[in-house]
C-alpha cells in the first residue's frame, strides 16, 4: 500500500521537464499551488496563475530546503517538491488522527470551490465527481480508485443517518447504473462535489439529490 500511495503522489507531482516562472499559467501551476498548500505555505488561490503570492510561496520553500532563492521552480526545485510531498505524505499518513484527517480533506475540498467541471478532470485546473474526491484523498495519502462506481467498491457501508464528516456519498442520475456521481459528506445535511452546471460547489440534499441517492462509504 505504501508503494502505491508513493507512485500516485509521485505520478502527480509538479515534476515536469518545463520551468514555471511568473506569469506561467495552466495545470501545471495549479498542480504547483497545491504541493505548495499541502506543504503549509501561503499560494493565495489555486488558480493557476504563477503571481507574486506563488512566486513568494515558491521563495520560501527554496529558502527552507537551502536551494538557490530565485523564485523559479527548475528541475532542482522540482525535485525537492517532489520528496518534500512524499516525505509529507508518509507522515501524514503515520501521524494524523481520523479527525485531523477529517478536517484535513474538507478545508482541502474546500480550497477548490468554484474550480470548473471537466469531464475526465483529475486536477485543479479541472474536476469530474471522481476525479475531484480522488485528488482530494489523496492528499491524505488515501488511495481511491478512478471512478464513481468503483469507489462505491471500497470502504464500509454507512446508513445515511450516520453520516459524518469525510463520508463519500453516492448517487445515480444516469438510467441503467448503479452509480454515476460522487462526493464528499461535509455535514449539516450538506455535501460538496464537482457537478457540470456548477464545477465544485456544496449542496443540499434537495429532493433532487435525496432521489438520486445510493448509499456512503466510510473509507478511513
Amino acid at each position: 500500500m505504501t508503494l502505491v500511495i508513493i507512485a500516485i503522489i509521485a505520478s502527480a507531482s509538479v515534476t515536469q521537464a518545463a520551468t514555471l516562472k511568473a506569469g506561467s499559467t495552466g495545470s501545471e501551476i495549479s498542480m504547483l499551488q497545491s504541493e505548495l498548500q499541502t506543504l503549509n505555505y501561503d499560494v493565495g488561490p489555486v488558480d493557476g496563475i504563477f503571481g507574486s503570492k506563488t512566486r513568494a510561496a515558491v521563495q520560501a520553500f527554496q529558502r527552507d530546503n537551502n536551494l538557490l532563492v530565485d523564485g523559479i521552480v527548475g528541475p532542482q526545485t522540482q525535485e525537492a517538491l517532489k520528496k518534500a510531498n512524499i516525505l509529507n505524505a508518509s507522515i501524514l499518513k503515520s501521524n494524523t488522527s481520523p479527525q485531523e484527517k477529517t478536517n484535513q480533506i474538507i478545508s482541502t475540498a474546500k480550497s477548490f470551490l468554484g474550480v470548473p467541471y471537466k469531464w475526465g478532470g483529475t486536477t485543479p485546473s479541472g474536476f469530474d465527481c471522481s476525479g475531484f474526491t480522488r485528488y482530494v484523498f489523496a492528499s491524505q495519502s488515501i488511495s481511491l480508485p478512478r471512478v464513481s462506481i468503483d469507489q462505491y467498491g471500497v470502504g464500509t457501508p454507512v446508513a445515511f443517518n450516520n453520516l459524518i464528516p469525510g463520508d463519500l456519498v453516492f448517487f445515480n442520475l444516469v438510467s441503467g447504473k448503479q452509480v454515476s456521481h460522487v462526493g464528499i459528506y461535509i455535514g449539516d445535511n450538506q455535501f460538496i462535489s464537482a457537478t457540470s452546471s456548477k464545477g465544485i460547489a456544496i449542496y443540499g440534499f434537495t429532493p433532487y439529490w435525496a432521489n438520486a441517492y445510493v448509499g456512503a462509504k466510510r473509507i478511513y
